[in-house]
């Protein structure tokens, strides 16, 4: 894995800490919805049989399992991560799930993904594009080990547009969120969560950045009053 930024290593040792709670607070937090937009997110991708898919910034391993739930049997799925305590967990949550023989978990940070060229028929990353330092370089490296035609599906909080929701949004992002994980985990950590979804690129941008690294035919669509969007962009032929 690539050597680190001091702000990627503090990143790293904060999602350490908070491994063995993550899932339980994913639950609690989003009140059980993390799982319908991830397994909308998923939906976005066509890989045919045989294929093969990247999930980066796997975590414990929840896109990874429902790709391999929404995919055909043939297709195989390669998890990457930087923090090896998520690695370990999503290991042995893998384990216990007739999937563990598709799915491969590495670690690996999405500035440097450790593939080939042109490696996977398509890839996803839920959560945690945000947290990649240098997203440019991190877009332009999901670029690269995409085969042309492939299609990159990036799931993201953003910020809703409606304003009733967006100023309910934040009194729960900012005041409730932050207090909630400090009871269960690491209040550091959950505080962190919206100061960096706050300072992430708007929709445009972001959309342009995607754009700025390769990718066509962009879309993008917004769930549960603009709370998250998903990105899907297609390395062209």
């Amino acid at each position: 894995m690539t050597k680190l930024s001091e702000q990627g290593r503090g990143i790293r040792n904060m999602f350490e800490a908070i491994a063995p709670r993550y899932d339980l607070l994913n639950r609690v937090l989003s009140l059980g919805i993390d799982r319908r937009w991830r397994t909308a997110a998923v939906r976005q991708l066509q890989i045919s049989p045989g294929g093969k898919v990247l999930d980066m910034a796997t975590g414990t391993g929840d896109v990874a399992l429902e790709i391999a739930r929404q995919m055909p049997p043939s297709v195989t799925i390669v998890g990457e991560d930087f923090t090896r305590r998520m690695l370990q967990i999503g290991r042995e949550k893998i384990a216990r799930t007739p999937f563990q023989p598709r799915i491969t978990l590495v670690s690996a940070s999405c500035e440097a993904i450790p593939h080939p060229d042109r490696t996977f028929d398509g890839m996803t990353i839920a959560f945690g594009i945000r947290n990649v330092v240098d997203r440019s370089r991190g877009l332009r490296e999901m670029f690269r080990v995409i085969r042309p035609g492939g299609k990159a599906v990036i799931l993201e909080f953003s910020t809703p547009t409606n304003r009733l929701v967006r100023g309910l949004y934040y009194l729960y992002f900012r005041h409730l969120l932050p207090r909630i994980g400090g009871w269960l985990s690491r209040r550091a950590a959950y505080q962190y969560l919206p100061d960096s979804v706050l300072a992430f690129p708007d929709r445009q941008e972001f959309s342009g950045m995607m754009e700025a690294a390769g990718f066509t035919d962009l879309r993008r669509f917004d769930m549960t009053g603009g709370i998250v969007s998903v990105f899907v962009g297609t390395r062209p032929d």
